[in-house]
């Protein structure tokens, strides 16, 4: 279970279907939606 902080519910939710991506600056990250709001997530570093 990963979680990362949501900007439209303000405060940390779970990643539902979190992916590992490589950032312009190549930084890893998970990306993935909220679980109660559905809004794009990150959470910078790796799993």
């Amino acid at each position: 279970m990963v979680q990362a902080f949501c900007v439209k519910c303000k405060k940390k939710q779970e990643i539902k279907n979190p992916t590992q991506v490589t950032l312009k600056n190549k930084r890893p990250a998970i990306k993935g939606t909220c679980a109660v709001c559905g809004t794009t997530i990150y959470k910078i570093g790796k799993a």
